[in-house]
């Protein structure tokens, strides 16, 4: 009989492929104490060290004491998992030697992180004489990566290390195997691998991009832009990350492939460029706003519009002491309160962490005079922002322009 221990995603152990674990509030602490065994198994480990990592939070006046009779416990469970009569050094033994405990994995027991390690040392083997063998282990150990290591314990620090490296060499191996299909052209494979792993890790930007270029390497156009579509909306909401130049890249490929010999939609072309969240002004970056303030200032030679640079001056409460976590939180409050202060037409960036350019576009009347006052007034909402604080200059975009 073979014990088959799973902890790529949630804990389990199997015996013929059915679970063994009897879940209840009385064994949640001893199987948490089973997870930290595992993790650091074949590892001499203090009593000390142990009560440190899983028993610091722990109102007992003998924590020593109860270690023990949870190791008591755990040492029964493990019994009970066994055929009768076995041999524990086979399957799982937790040694006492010298002042440490130790849990020893027998031949009769397979776990799966090791089963996925063997399986890329011998692909990375592979790799130089036979392409498809190591295709073939590559793909197995893929498999076997069901989410991040022992995923059900989110947040005990001394996991964070081995969950990382598992990661790590999960997203390692993956584009090792995406490379191996791309070199022989086979991008139909390259497709379900993708959506299994974003599966697990939705948050990956270059599995994104993997499956989209095996997409246009297939034909799938409009698929690959409805991906990129979904993708960055995804990383936006949950990343609040912008996407790259390769994500860029990736949509004008599709784009290109789409609309070439085909008669010319605008109005399908206005909807793609249109941009359906915009609300309140314009947040661009300097380089964008910069690109902007060029435009408007062209068309307001030509056209004799009233356009406007604003410029608002933030000083801070003490000068002399940085905090950048509170900078941020306070430029964060400055982007909602402009977008709700100005207009859909309007734009702004961060020249620095304390000034701010605004651009208004056709104002008329007393409207630099309202604009101001709206500003002012909502800054009501936003506590780290003092008014007393700040000053806001106004000039037009063109001299000749009558000021108001």
């Amino acid at each position: 009989m073979k014990l088959y221990i799973n902890t790529f995603g949630e804990f389990d152990i199997k015996v013929n492929g059915q679970s063994v674990l009897k879940e209840s509030s009385r064994t949640y602490k001893i199987y948490k104490l089973f997870e930290y065994f595992l993790t650091f198994r074949n590892k001499k480990l203090l009593p000390d060290t142990i009560i440190d990592n899983l028993l610091a939070d722990s109102e007992s006046d003998d924590p020593k004491n109860m270690m023990r009779t949870q190791i008591f416990r755990l040492r029964k469970i493990i019994k009970a998992f066994l055929p009768e009569d076995s041999e524990d050094e086979k399957y799982i033994k937790i040694n006492f030697t010298n002042g440490y405990y130790c849990l020893e994995i027998g031949e009769n027991t397979i776990i799966d992180v090791e089963e996925f390690e063997e399986l890329i040392h011998q692909g990375d083997i592979e790799c130089n004489s036979d392409i498809g063998s190591a295709i073939e282990l590559y793909e197995n150990a893929i498999n076997l990566y069901k989410g991040l290591y022992l995923s059900d314990n989110s947040y005990e620090v001394w996991l964070v290390p081995t969950r990382n490296y598992y990661q790590r060499l999960y997203l390692k191996t993956l584009y090792k195997l995406f490379g191996l299909l791309k070199e022989k052209e086979e991008y139909e494979k390259i497709i379900p691998l993708c959506e299994k792993a974003l599966l697990v890790e939705p948050y990956e930007e270059d599995i994104h991009i993997n499956l989209m270029e095996a997409m246009l390497k297939l034909g799938k156009f409009k698929t690959a832009m409805n991906h990129y579509e979904y993708a960055v909306n995804l990383l936006e909401k949950e990343m609040d990350a912008k996407p790259s130049g390769k994500f860029i890249e990736i949509l004008k490929k599709a784009q290109n492939n789409t609309f070439r010999n085909v008669d010319i939609d605008l109005s399908s072309i206005k909807m793609k460029l249109e941009d359906v969240l915009a609300t309140g002004a314009i947040h661009c970056d300097l380089e964008y706003f910069k690109f902007l303030f060029n435009m408007q200032k062209r068309k307001s030679h030509r056209n004799n519009e009233y356009d406007y640079l604003c410029i608002i001056n933030y000083n801070q409460r003490d000068y002399n002491y940085y905090d950048p976590e509170e900078s941020s939180k306070c430029l964060n409050d400055w982007a909602k309160l402009l977008k709700n202060s100005l207009r859909k037409g309007d734009a702004f960036t961060f020249w620095n962490d304390r000034q701010i350019l605004i651009m208004l576009h056709d104002v008329r009347g007393d409207g630099v005079q309202i604009i101001q006052d709206r500003i002012v007034n909502n800054l009501s909402d936003y506590t780290r922002i003092n008014k007393n604080e700040i000053s806001i200059v106004f000039q037009p975009l063109v001299s000749e322009n009558t000021m108001i």
